[in-house]
């Protein structure tokens, strides 16, 4: 029996320029965070690179063990792990309340290998919850997940800064115009390897336009070191603070929860449904990545969404090729001259590209509702109000401003409230008591009274 696509090894060259095209995607995510919290810490410049690089290496790490597996630990499908952004603001949160700022970086790494651990021991049981996320629920996550990440997307086209002098220019726009007219013209007119490694393929070339117009810097790659290692606990000792712990304690629930929600989409994508075990094993691998991050100076680590999406149109499977991804982030952050090179991608082209990706994902979510029986007004109200609820953040940034600072690492997440009131909908609608009403009686959420007798129903009583 042939092995599934998730299975397999392709050859080498492919499985190389495949996974270096994985890492071409998230790498801007993975550097972000690191970058923000070192600032925010005062890091020299030396340190900053260090710090980022340990980044790197730890979310190959986080990697190998979520696409190889070992024991109970993995998903063993081409899942990318990275430092995940919903950190970001906890995080630098605690670097603001501590006095001394060379304590900040041993609190959060404290932090976060206690949540990990709990985490990792919490993992079988937040697995249970994949029963409640049929496709109406996972569709709605799945579509969420991909309209979530464009607007970062649309900020990157705009360019690297927003304190940027050139933010927002016609050259900017113009350069993300170009990469993903390129990027769409390899798709149309190309076949075989070289349509796989479209978005590759257009971020080089969408670099090569960029150098006449100024945009493209190459001065990382002469100002990285050849070989450099994240020495253990290199900033010092973990400390542990309770308030910190619960407050990144919550982070791991987010960050548990968008990771079970990009397995149930990766799944479907693949066509090899996440079951209870496949999300237990998963959840292990993001928690103990996360616990053994910071013996290497690297934060938190969840899923990536967006390589989804180049999973969705590439229609690549294989696990290996992510984990050939993951051996890369390794030697990046080994090699800092070889992360360099990636970093040389101006963020405009990372834009272009990025339209691509994410509509994939939100294009997958898509497909997966139109097998969820939207024929039935509940399902309709429950993708109307999931989908209402998830785009708060996006549409409107301000609307939790007077919440807790706790409760906003939750509700700021578009993916998280979506997928809880998907959830909590599907049950209510579904599930309970008079929910399992049956298609057959009421057809659209928006059909009248008269339109319901004159299909011989009675109307529903107010």
């Amino acid at each position: 029996m042939a092995d599934h696509p998730v299975d397999e090894k392709l050859p080498a060259p492919k499985m190389a320029t495949t996974g270096l095209q994985h890492v071409a995607a998230m790498y801007a995510g993975v550097v972000a965070p690191p970058l923000i919290v070192g600032a925010a810490v005062g890091l020299t410049p030396a340190e900053l690179t260090f710090l980022t690089g340990a980044c790197l290496f730890t979310a190959g790490l986080a990697t190998f063990l979520q696409t190889v597996g070992v024991w109970k630990i993995g998903a063993r499908l081409p899942f990318v792990n990275g430092v995940t952004f919903a950190g970001v603001a906890p995080m630098t949160a605690i670097v603001a309340s501590t006095d001394d700022k060379k304590d900040a970086l041993p609190v959060i790494f404290g932090a976060v290998i206690v949540a990990g651990l709990l985490g990792f021991l919490a993992a079988p049981f937040l697995s249970k919850a994949v029963r409640f996320f049929p496709p109406v629920v996972t569709g709605t996550v799945i579509t969420l997940i991909g309209v979530s990440l464009l607007p970062v997307a649309f900020g990157w086209a705009q360019g690297a800064s927003p304190d940027a002098g050139d933010y927002g220019s016609a050259t900017n726009l113009g350069l993300a115009a170009v990469t993903l007219l390129v990027v769409l013209l390899l798709r149309r007119f190309t076949r075989g390897f070289v349509k796989q490694i479209a978005v590759l393929l257009g971020m080089v070339a969408g670099t090569l336009i960029a150098v006449p117009f100024g945009v493209t810097d190459f001065s990382p790659v002469a100002e990285a070191d050849l070989v450099g290692f994240p020495t253990p606990f290199h900033f010092g000792a973990p400390q542990f603070q309770l308030a910190a712990i619960l407050s990144l304690c919550v982070v791991m629930v987010v960050s548990m929860t968008e990771s079970t929600a990009d397995m149930l989409a990766l799944g479907e994508i693949v066509e090899r449904p996440a079951d209870e075990r496949t999300i237990a094993a998963g959840l292990r691998a993001d928690t103990l990545g996360s616990a053994i991050s910071p013996l290497f100076n690297g934060f938190m680590c969840s899923a990536f969404a967006q390589n989804i999406g180049l999973v969705a149109m590439t229609r690549i499977r294989s696990r290996f090729v992510v984990a050939t991804g993951g051996g890369f982030l390794v030697l990046m952050g080994l090699c800092p001259v070889a992360a360099s090179l990636i970093a040389v991608v101006p963020r405009p082209v990372l834009g272009g590209a990025g339209v691509v990706l994410f509509g994939s994902v939100a294009a997958s979510g898509i497909q997966t509702l139109a097998k969820a029986g939207l024929d039935r007004d509940n399902n309709v109200l429950i993708v109307a109000v999931s989908l209402a609820v998830g785009v708060i953040p996006i549409s409107a940034p301000e609307f939790y401003h007077a919440f807790p600072e706790t409760a906003r690492i939750v509700l700021d997440s578009g993916i998280s409230t979506g997928c809880v009131v998907a959830v909590l909908l599907n049950l209510v609608f579904n599930h309970l008591g008079n929910g399992r009403r049956e298609a057959a009686d009421v057809t659209h959420p928006m059909e009248t009274g008269e339109e319901l007798a004159s299909q011989g129903k009675a109307p529903a009583v107010p």
